[in-house]
């Protein structure tokens, strides 16, 4: 910069400063565009992706997010209550990095504890009795169990297949589904089996079978909806044969049911409801209750965490969950959420906004049990299927 004649400035622009800031600019384009080429060339697996972008926001709470939109835009605060305190910036950053919530510290020992990650779940509502110490959990069955077949016992089988006689019989509701299947059973880990019905086995990650198992629950669930007018299909498809078929792991049993599920579900637009059952790996003291006298396997509701119908699952959850217990006191642990490391977290739930996993009974369940388990969960969920079709046909009715 120089003064020329008086009230006169005169400014000299280094022309090799210019070609530089020139030269960085194209540079800068020119890795911006081969960069965006990579990240697009890539397979999908290692791409940046709203799934990938979901997991890291995971790691943020709610209120963290509202927070930061308030510092642009104060009427955001209005949306947080008074009692809910400013985050703590540090800590949120701390557990992106290491995973480890300093507020949890299931979060480290998850993490360093092998299989502890199953008890990772959250509880959304339980009934009395029921923590962290006793949520549904499952064990993979050893290879040894998925490889032999074991042979069931028939002592107390011959009762899945005697009359009721301590029910009366059910009369068929004047309401029907006029024969359309409105409910999808299947089962995802399909040889889950019960020890009092296996010969000679008492090692509960050992309680696994062919024939005798949950399907037979599944399909007894199944007779008691159509009894009360609820059109439901069964499927009692062997899960490990397809995946050995496929030659896959048991890990990737929910992709197995996937298709299953998926195939349902393209043959039948009139599916509604899909009901994923299982069996709990845990004991007795924690899966029975008496009710009336008479001994019922517990009921727990299993909700995927990551998928787009979340809320809309937990909330047919949660109201199949109050209408049990009141009919039936105790009969249901409660509603769980699973997500994260060591669980699908989807259950195959993206698929309907009306899919729950449910966990009836554990390893020491008998099959009079789960039977009268299932004639509840039929019992009560006809009554909400019922309810909700006669308040849809009641708002079409006044359109």
């Amino acid at each position: 910069m120089k003064f020329g004649r008086p009230g006169e400035l005169i400014v000299s622009v280094n022309g090799a400063i210019i070609r530089k800031l020139i030269i960085v600019f194209v540079l800068g384009l020119v890795m911006l565009f081969v960069m965006v080429g990579m990240l697009t060339s890539l397979k999908p697996q290692y791409r940046i992706s709203s799934t990938s972008l979901g997991e890291v926001t995971d790691e943020l709470s709610i209120s963290s997010f509202v927070h930061l939109f308030s510092y642009e835009n104060h009427y955001f605060k209005q949306a947080l209550s008074s009692d809910i305190p400013s985050p703590g910036y540090f800590s949120e950053l701390f557990q992106f990095a290491t995973r480890v919530n300093l507020d949890d510290p299931r979060s480290l020992l998850g993490n360093e504890l092998p299989g502890f990650y199953h008890f990772d779940s959250e509880i959304i509502v339980a009934e009395e009795g029921t923590d962290y110490t006793t949520i549904p959990y499952e064990s993979s069955p050893p290879l040894e169990v998925l490889m032999a077949e074991r042979e069931a016992s028939i002592q107390n089988l011959s009762e899945v297949d005697k009359p009721r006689g301590e029910n009366d019989p059910v009369q068929p509701r004047a309401s029907s589904t006029d024969g359309k299947n409105v409910v999808f059973i299947y089962h995802t880990h399909s040889t889950e089996s019960y020890l009092p019905h296996l010969k000679g086995v008492t090692d509960p990650n050992a309680a696994f079978h062919s024939k005798v198992n949950i399907t037979m629950v599944g399909q007894k669930l199944g007779e008691e909806l159509r009894k009360r007018g609820i059109g439901t299909q069964v499927s009692i498809e062997d899960m490990n044969k397809r995946l050995k078929q496929k030659g896959w792991s048991y890990s990737k049993s929910y992709a197995a049911s996937r298709e299953v599920v998926q195939s349902a579900l393209a043959s039948n637009r009139d599916l509604q409801f899909l009901f994923d059952l299982h069996r709990d790996s845990n004991r007795r003291e924690a899966t029975t209750v008496t009710i009336n006298g008479k001994d019922y396997a517990k009921l727990a509701f299993i909700i995927g965490g990551e998928n787009a119908n979340y809320e809309r699952n937990e909330k047919l959850a949660k109201d199949l969950y109050k209408m049990i217990n009141k009919k039936y006191p105790r009969l249901s642990r409660g509603v769980f959420t699973k997500r994260g490391k060591g669980t699908n977290g989807k259950f195959n739930q993206d698929l309907s906004q009306n899919a729950i996993l449910m966990e009836i009974g554990g390893v020491d369940n008998s099959f009079q049990e789960l039977n009268r388990t299932a004639e509840a969960v039929a019992d009560v969920f006809s009554d909400y299927y019922w309810q909700a079709e006669k308040a849809n046909g009641a708002v079409e009715s006044k359109q």
